[in-house]
């Protein structure tokens, strides 16, 4: 359960309009050491202004697969925003922490599925030189396409087919979907350590068991707005098709102190604008 602490704190936020390249988050070596008397840093990411339409797509490709409530569009996800204004599925973490705890991400976001031709989860965190398993539950052709800190076409022809990869390079890989289904995608971070954290449908995030220091903590989208559509070939039916390209992510900054034993609360606010 997530509850308010003791600390809080108040500081400047600015807008960085991310460039990111597979290698934009690499550092040195993290070393794992023990961490006595460590503080907690949680807060929230909130949308400020007009809550904007969510970003729609055609299905047409396999809809009795794909859209088997025959719904005809399906939400891309780029953009989730609850009823109280928080932002799920934004990656908050600690910049350049070379020192800490061992390596603790969750495990339903170290593994991927492909469900009614959706990308399970959305957004996915592995850390470096880990494996990242995947399947498919759909009876339908699905071809991962990763574009980044990693490079694969990997097909998937059969339901339940597990292919695993190893993840060595630090940094971001974009992932759709090369069998037609172009709505198809989702974004993973590979990670050098564990001060990472995915934002719950509220917009909560919350980073533990911090080594008491002064930090520089993001907070990363990956970008919600359809800039304009791609002109592609369906190779298994020969029929061109039409790829949504999606705006960059963007990223807000934030200094933020770590106090042993203390929690302190870190809150970014993101805009339309």
């Amino acid at each position: 359960m997530f509850t308010w602490p003791k600390l809080a704190v108040s500081l400047a936020l600015f807008p960085l309009f991310s460039v990111l390249g597979g290698r934009a988050w690499a550092q040195s070596q993290y070393q794992v050491v023990p961490v006595t008397n460590g503080g907690t840093i949680s807060g929230t990411v909130k949308w400020v202004g007009p809550k904007p339409h969510a970003e729609e797509f055609p299905v047409t490709k396999d809809p009795q697969i794909c859209d088997p409530e025959s719904q005809k569009k399906v939400d891309l996800e780029r953009l989730i925003v609850g009823p109280q204004g928080g932002v799920a599925n934004t990656i908050v973490f600690l910049k350049d922490i070379s020192r800490g705890k061992a390596m603790d991400l969750p495990e339903p976001r170290r593994s991927l599925n492909q469900k009614h031709c959706r990308y399970e989860p959305h957004i996915l965190l592995v850390p470096q030189n880990a494996v990242l398993q995947m399947t498919s539950s759909d009876a339908t052709l699905h071809t991962i396409h990763m574009d980044g800190a990693a490079n694969f076409n990997l097909p998937f022809p059969y339901t339940n087919q597990v292919i695993s990869r190893t993840m060595q390079t630090p940094g971001l890989v974009t992932l759709k979907c090369n069998g037609g289904h172009v709505w198809m995608n989702a974004e993973m971070m590979v990670v050098p350590h564990p001060y990472y954290a995915v934002t719950d449908e509220s917009g909560r995030f919350e980073l533990t068991n911090v080594p008491p220091g002064e930090y520089q903590i993001v907070a990363w989208h990956e970008g919600w707005i359809v800039i304009s559509r791609q002109n592609t070939i369906d190779v298994l039916t020969e029929r061109r098709i039409q790829r949504p390209i999606f705006s960059e992510p963007k990223t807000w900054e934030k200094s933020v102190e770590a106090r042993s034993n203390e929690t302190t609360i870190v809150n970014f606010t993101i805009s339309p604008k």
